[in-house]
């Protein structure tokens, strides 16, 4: 039984959402020194297009399979297969390509499929997976040093499930293991957590810039040192990119900064990004456990002692030894502000996940009274 709704597990997928709006102009990005062909499975959801549009930049030649539903008409440029990952594969049998980018594998099936059809057509595969596979979401078996690659997995509850909803952390365990089958000594696993920044259709992180944009009381959880784990959308498309380009194989926990990072410093750093008036009001853990909030729903911040607290440790060292890089806090947190009010005014009328202002309220209310 998961210590958490395993429908939870869910919410730390790449998500499907819009492009991302242009923010502040990208420096200029250097052609690679050997284009190379690369095929997207899927790509028009968050993290595919900022993926996409780099292997662009970086002057190789992309191929987009999808069903094409979802954002048609972005990259005309690109060259775009239409398929479905159960069972209609056929677009795919004609080409080869150096490399794929896998972000819309979820059910083991699909992707043995895949990889099994695409083994001796493609050089190297990376597969978009997630740090949801660990064993310790589920028994509460953090390991004090924090959860690095070679921490155990989940095992799946219901061999043969393809209940993405109920088992999605265990089942990307497994459609693991059918691209390591498929492709051994060619592949790369990666791991994100909270994937944040322009496009992200979660809430989660964006609910902090635009709140405190909006200004006045702010209710901080927890303690000004608890940790806190992201990565930005586009530095995590930029480094899948660069591990398929240098064929760095291994399993990777996305996720950062790699030295402390502290939630005072992600609210501060909102702040700095606004002009709004703001304070912060620091609420203890236990009045904002008591408000009954999914602990998913308040990531980036985890309760140091909630059932998720190993969720803000994760070793991160390897993907940074592996070339990750994080830009400044404050240019993801800026930009995320700025997509997010480009947004339709209904839209941006319903921020929030887990927490809302409506629960913000409530939650300062509870802690004035419980600190008569």
């Amino acid at each position: 039984m998961s210590i958490l709704s395993r429908r939870d597990l869910l919410t730390l997928a790449p998500t499907p959402g819009v492009r991302a709006a242009e923010t502040a102009s990208p420096p200029p990005v250097a052609k690679a020194a050997k284009p190379m062909r690369i095929l997207f499975l899927g790509g028009t959801g968050f993290i595919g297009p900022h993926q996409v549009e780099y292997a662009i930049k970086r002057g190789h030649e992309v191929t987009l399979f999808n069903r094409g539903k979802s954002n048609p008409k972005l990259f005309p440029e690109a060259r775009k297969l239409e398929g479905d990952r159960n069972g209609r594969l056929d677009a795919l049998k004609g080409g080869t390509w150096d490399a794929v980018i896998d972000n819309s594998g979820y059910v083991p099936r699909h992707v043995r499929d895949s990889a099994q059809l695409l083994k001796d057509k493609v050089g190297y595969y990376l597969f978009v997976s997630t740090v949801g596979t660990y064993q310790a979401w589920y028994d509460g078996s953090w390991p004090a040093g924090g959860v690095d690659e070679s921490s155990p997995q989940a095992p799946l509850p219901e061999p043969g499930s393809e209940e993405v909803g109920k088992y999605y952390g265990q089942l990307k365990a497994l459609c693991e293991k059918e691209v390591a089958a498929a492709f051994p000594n060619r592949n790369s696993l990666v791991r994100p957590g909270l994937i944040v920044g322009p496009g992200d259709p979660t809430d989660r992180f964006t609910y902090w810039p635009v709140r405190i944009d909006r200004g006045g009381e702010v209710m901080a959880p927890g303690s000004p040192t608890d940790p806190v784990l992201y990565i930005d959308a586009r530095d995590l498309a930029i480094w899948c990119v660069h591990l398929v380009e240098n064929r760095t194989p291994g399993p990777f926990n996305a996720l950062g900064p790699l030295e402390p990072f502290s939630m005072a410093e992600m609210l501060y750093g909102c702040r700095a990004v606004t002009s709004s008036p703001v304070s912060f009001t620091w609420v203890d853990a236990a009045t904002v456990a008591e408000s009954k909030v999914n602990p998913m729903g308040l990531i980036p911040w985890v309760d140091p002692k909630g059932p998720i607290h190993g969720a803000s440790s994760f070793r991160r060292d390897a993907a940074f030894k592996a070339g990750l890089t994080f830009r400044p806090f404050a240019e993801t947190a800026r930009d995320t502000l700025t997509w997010f009010k480009s947004l339709p005014v209904e839209r941006q009328a319903k921020l929030g996940a887990g927490l809302t202002a409506a629960k913000e309220a409530e939650i300062l209310a509870a802690w004035r009274a419980r600190s008569r």
